[in-house]
């Protein structure tokens, strides 16, 4: 092999890396569970999260997935969240999936659908160690079927360029 395409290989090697680590979206922490296409209200959702900088400051996204066959425009859930301690807090969240005129947000095509929803800004863990977040479905029924996938994502808050 000659001197030029080693040379030209290592470049397109570099670049490679190069674009690929400055598409990192600053996630601390990024998963989603499938939940089947049914969200029955007695199931909930849970993630274990180690926080180990009680300074830094984090915006908070949820994932969910949907389907063209749910029936509402939104979806109501509680989040619970377990602090170290012993302590937690209970939210109360309202997730647009449809804009007024019926048309589904978010990214995707033919049957689902999936949004990320900034639900905290600029927030900060007050303690280190292991916090719970778990999640469940607040619309009053059985099960919600449409529904197929539920997550969470912490990424540093810092300005997004």
């Amino acid at each position: 092999m000659s001197m030029s395409k080693i040379i030209w290989i290592n470049f397109y090697a570099f670049f490679l890396l190069f674009l690929v680590s400055s598409c990192n979206n600053q996630a601390y922490f990024d998963k989603t569970k499938d939940i089947g296409n049914s969200w029955k209200a007695q199931e909930k959702v849970s993630f274990v999260v180690e926080i180990t900088d009680s300074i830094k400051a984090f915006d908070f996204y949820i994932n969910i997935r949907n389907t063209v066959d749910y029936r509402y425009s939104n979806v109501f859930v509680f989040l619970k969240t377990n602090f170290p301690d012993g302590r937690y807090s209970i939210d109360t969240i309202n997730i647009w999936l449809a804009d007024p005129q019926g048309n589904w947000l978010g990214k995707g095509f033919g049957k689902y659908r999936d949004n990320s929803v900034l639900f905290k800004h600029d927030g900060r863990f007050p303690m280190k160690g292991k916090y719970r977040f778990e999640f469940e479905q607040a619309m009053r029924e059985e099960s919600l079927v449409g529904l197929s996938a539920l997550g969470i994502r912490i990424e540093d808050s810092r300005i997004k360029e």
